[in-house]
């Protein structure tokens, strides 16, 4: 096994354009089910990308980041018994429910989207993938998507014995999401590597960052 070599890919955008036509898609679906009266386009999808992790997207999108939402709250969350927040998701009960149901519910539909190969791998991905394995460089996935998901998209486009080789170190796995490093930081203890060690593969802003 080379020394001191392992690569941590990020998930969306990485390995596959799940951000625009898997998880906006997916998200716009629960809002259209719960008969809500918005939806996410590319360009706005896009830069609540900026806000990492599902649950805590839809709260600061319904919070009014960055302008957007200015409408608030859906009928019957308008009036919280608290406005503050804890590592991005509401305190208030009823909120709280909210964005992890639609989660929930957004979770299935986008596993079943990628289980039926309408979005592909970025080109070029299973040749990295595969020369590493060939090289017996350790892989691993980190993201802040949901883990079931990610192992979805990773055994469905690469097939169970690439999937095998990989680790997993997804969504609520650490405290802090992108862009803190938690998750890589967490990648590198778990595989036994130096920080230093380790090729990141990143896409966005708060990818980078972390």
């Amino acid at each position: 096994t080379p020394a001191g070599l392992a690569i941590l890919f990020d998930c969306d955008g990485v390995l596959a354009d799940t951000e625009r036509d898997g998880h906006r898609v997916s998200f716009n679906r629960v809002f259209e089910e719960r008969g809500f009266d918005f939806e996410w386009t590319v360009e706005e999808y896009g830069r609540m990308c900026e806000v990492g992790g599902g649950k805590e997207r839809m709260t600061a999108y319904l919070n009014g980041f960055n302008g957007y939402r200015t409408s608030g709250w859906p009928a019957g969350y308008e009036s919280p018994t608290t406005e503050s927040l804890t590592k991005g998701l509401p305190d208030d009960p009823r909120r709280l429910e909210l964005v992890r149901e639609l989660h929930a519910r957004k979770t299935a539909l986008f596993q079943e989207l990628i289980g039926s190969g309408v979005v592909p791998l970025r080109p070029g991905v299973l040749r990295v993938v595969d020369e590493a394995i060939a090289a017996e460089v350790p892989l691993a996935v980190c993201s802040t998507s949901n883990e079931a998901a990610v192992r979805t998209l990773v055994e469905t486009l690469m097939g169970p014995e690439r999937y095998a080789r990989f680790s997993f170190f997804c969504g609520d796995v650490v405290p802090r999401k992108k862009p803190q490093p938690d998750v890589y930081n967490l990648a590198a203890q778990e595989m036994g590597l130096d920080k230093s060690e380790c090729v990141v593969i990143e896409d966005s802003g708060i990818g980078n960052q972390a």
